[in-house]
């Protein structure tokens, strides 16, 4: 059976939560959709507000501070918030792609130390690190403890490839913009890298599938012959299945993985900065129609919080003092503006209870947005 485009679509969003919001604790919904966009401390709460049924946001604050679900840097050298138990084996999985992208860097490389050096006493930063810690104190500790002139490329390194989570500090999502960090508790993978590697291919179809080799690469930043072994040994050992996708694609999914017919609906949704459902694919038009794959990831990799219509992005939103304004790049019917009215109210309730202007610092993407129309919805 080859499947369209839209079925696609579909399975997307339903594995992704996105169909319907759906009742779920924060820690199951957390591991349903496999991983967060975590850059900005808000993304993850809108990403689960989008997606879980009457989420309390207190849920999340109490699961980011006992641990259970941590914020750490990971897939595409991005942070990312995950289901604790799925810890260990994805960052064991992205050590080569976390290692490279930090120690071949020129700012660690000028800090005189090698790979092997910084390995030999990654087990001490992480005895320090046995509590919060914030870039200030980590960066003094490692220049007492080598006796040089500062040098906070080695800390820069350790904190995004080591085993160091982001500590729940506080503020409106958890997490202020000056971030403290701890050693993960229980990082060790029992396995062998190959291994990891696999589990993560699992665990990435399992929310993100059907998908083919490109877009598991896509997803991790994994090379392509990596992201290729990885799939063809689940599919030898039974875990995985084949199917062709449009024009002939070969795709890999979980076996038994749930199909969702290509006429399901899907209600308007308003998706937070960096929504994982935009970046999981080398082929975005899964989600993100082509013309306009460009207004809402920018030039420089920000990725602009997005509204959803019929499952495809649609335009931007932004909080603004009269409500939610919403772009829209292409005339909407006025089903899918009563839609995200109704979804512009609810979330003006969420956040005035924590960040009313949530975002605003990326305003400068409005300037020279084109719109076929917009609206301030919500008040």
């Amino acid at each position: 059976m080859r499947l369209t485009a839209r079925q696609l679509n579909r399975g997307t969003l339903a594995r992704q939560m996105l169909l319907r919001r759906e009742p779920a604790s924060v820690v199951e919904a957390v591991r349903r959709v496999v991983a967060l966009q975590a850059q900005e401390p808000a993304s993850p709460y809108l990403a689960l507000w989008n997606r879980v049924e009457d989420l309390d946001p207190a849920a999340v604050d109490r699961a980011f501070r006992d641990g259970l679900i941590v914020k750490a840097t990971l897939m595409r050298v991005t942070l990312h918030a995950v289901d604790a138990t799925d810890y260990p084996a994805f960052h064991a999985a992205m050590q080569p792609t976390l290692r490279a992208a930090r120690l071949n860097d020129r700012r660690f490389k000028r800090t005189g130390l090698t790979s092997s050096d910084a390995d030999a006493m990654l087990p001490e930063v992480l005895d320090f690190a046995d509590r919060p810690r914030t870039n200030a104190e980590a960066e003094a500790w490692l220049d007492e403890r080598l006796g040089q002139t500062p040098r906070p490329g080695i800390w820069w390194a350790y904190r995004q490839y080591g085993p160091f989570v982001h500590a729940a500090t506080g503020g409106p999502w958890a997490f202020g913009l000056r971030p403290s960090y701890i050693a993960a508790r229980n990082h060790r993978w029992p396995g062998e890298p190959g291994e990891a590697i696999g589990r993560l291919a699992l665990r990435y179809l399992e929310g993100f599938g059907p998908a083919t080799v490109q877009d598991f690469g896509q997803f991790g930043m994994i090379y392509r012959s990596v992201a290729r072994d990885a799939f063809r040994s689940l599919v030898a050992d039974g875990s995985v299945v084949t199917l062709e996708g449009p024009n002939g694609t070969e795709l890999f999914d979980v076996r038994d993985g749930l199909l969702t017919p290509e006429d399901a609906a899907a209600t308007p949704r308003l998706l937070p900065m960096w929504d994982s459902i935009l970046l999981a694919y080398a082929d975005r038009s899964r989600v993100i129609p082509p013309d306009v794959r460009r207004l809402v990831i920018r030039s420089n990799g920000d990725v602009l919080p997005t509204l959803l219509v019929d499952g495809y992005v649609a335009g931007v939103w932004r909080p603004v003092d009269a409500g939610i304004e919403v772009t829209a790049f292409h005339p909407l019917a006025d089903e899918a503006w009563d839609g995200l009215a109704t979804e512009a109210g609810r979330l003006l309730g969420f956040l005035d209870s924590r960040e009313p202007s949530v975002y605003r610092r990326y305003a400068r993407w409005w300037i020279d947005l084109p719109s076929a129309e917009v609206r301030v919805l919500g008040r």
